[in-house]
């Protein structure tokens, strides 16, 4: 029963890894990181990276939520969700159809083009699919980015496999530190162990070969497989399997952790909703100039999925702008420019705008 739930959860997941750089929303990947523009493309919307508050709060959520869900549900990732876990699954599920015989070798022969996909893939996290699969074999850095991803991902599946669950994961380690007694874990009745076949059959289908009769380990994974392997022997007898989940997901701590780990996304999402449309920013040019003329560099960010036409001015009098000021920003741009402001007398200081669209941005800064 929980192999079939499993499964359906890794082919959905796989699905959805594989599938959100091909996800296009406003033109852009549904999910993509680009590093020409340090952009990050999430869902039909934009952050750069000069707003590393929207940053901080996003990781502070993800790190309040690996923590609820750690601590109500387990290793449920490390059984149900990890990549590696879902990848060596559906390996194993493809060689099996071939029988026993032959499955060893033919587990390394498939993971030859599922790493090639998986480099693929983690290539499109970063640069646009299109431009990938155009110049894959063409551009020298996106070229050898895919080989040495596939020959990475290849030996760490192939050689380390599920030993990298066990001793190298650092998610594995951390997880140590947040369980409780109440922790959703996968337990041996002991109490019902003088019924117990000793038939073996959980150990074997074990992925990362643990008896659960000696009791908890570390290295459980979660998955479930010795509760189906036994239930396939006792239900011949009509009794319960002996492993089973046990725990108590409903408890103080998961109640005011939930609650902060809500209150944290609530907060990002307040966050990314009240940004501003267009961000306008100002810096005067220390070149020395003629009296009465400075240059100013400005750079104005548009955040929204709308191209905008807008126009550069000052609110004051006397004041003379010499350069473009008429701006068009595509959806999700930048642009960066510069302009020369003359001055009819003397002043201190210097007040640009922005507008158009429903947009007015006023800037105050120094005039020398």
């Amino acid at each position: 029963m929980w192999r079939t739930y499993r499964r359906t959860v890794e082919i959905l997941q796989a699905v959805i890894v594989t599938g959100l750089p091909f996800l296009f929303i406003n033109g852009e990947s549904a999910f993509r990181f680009d590093i020409p523009t340090l952009k990050l493309h999430l869902f039909g919307s934009v952050l750069w990276m000069r707003e590393f508050y929207l940053i901080l709060a996003a990781s502070l959520f993800f790190l309040l939520f690996i923590a609820f869900v750690t601590i109500t549900l387990g290793r449920v990732w490390c059984g149900w969700f990890c990549p590696q876990t879902v990848l060596l699954d559906l390996n194993e599920s493809i060689a099996s159809i071939v029988g026993k015989k032959y499955r060893k070798p033919l587990q390394k022969l498939i993971l030859i083009p599922l790493s090639a996909l998986v480099s693929v893939t983690m290539i499109c996290y970063f640069v646009p699919p299109a431009e990938t699969f155009k110049t894959i074999f063409v551009a020298p850095t996106i070229t050898a980015f895919f080989l040495v991803l596939w020959l990475l991902v290849y030996l760490e599946l192939a050689f380390l496999g599920r030993n990298f669950c066990i001793s190298i994961c650092p998610y594995a380690m951390l997880q140590n530190l947040l369980f409780d007694k109440d922790t959703l874990v996968i337990e041996y009745d002991v109490s019902r162990d003088a019924t117990c076949m000793k038939c073996d059959a959980c150990v074997k289908v074990c992925p990362v070969g643990i008896d659960i009769k000696k009791g908890l380990s570390s290295a459980c994974i979660a998955c479930a497989e010795c509760i189906d392997a036994c239930r396939s022997m006792t239900a011949k007898r009509g009794m319960l399997p002996f492993p089973n989940y046990k725990g108590r997901m409903l408890r103080p701590k998961t109640y005011w952790l939930g609650g902060a780990t809500a209150i944290a996304g609530i907060a990002l999402i307040l966050l990314i909703w009240s940004r501003p449309a267009v961000d306008f920013l100002v810096i005067r040019d220390n070149a020395p100039l003629p009296p009465g003329l400075n240059r100013y560099a400005y750079t104005i960010h548009n955040n929204s999925g709308e191209k905008r036409a807008l126009e550069l001015s000052s609110s004051d009098n006397g004041v003379i702008l010499i350069g473009e000021q008429t701006l068009l920003l595509q959806p999700f741009s930048a642009i960066h420019g510069s302009i020369l402001v003359k001055s009819k007398g003397k002043r201190e200081h210097l007040h640009l705008r922005i507008s158009g669209n429903g947009i007015v941005i006023n800037r105050e800064t120094a005039f020398l």
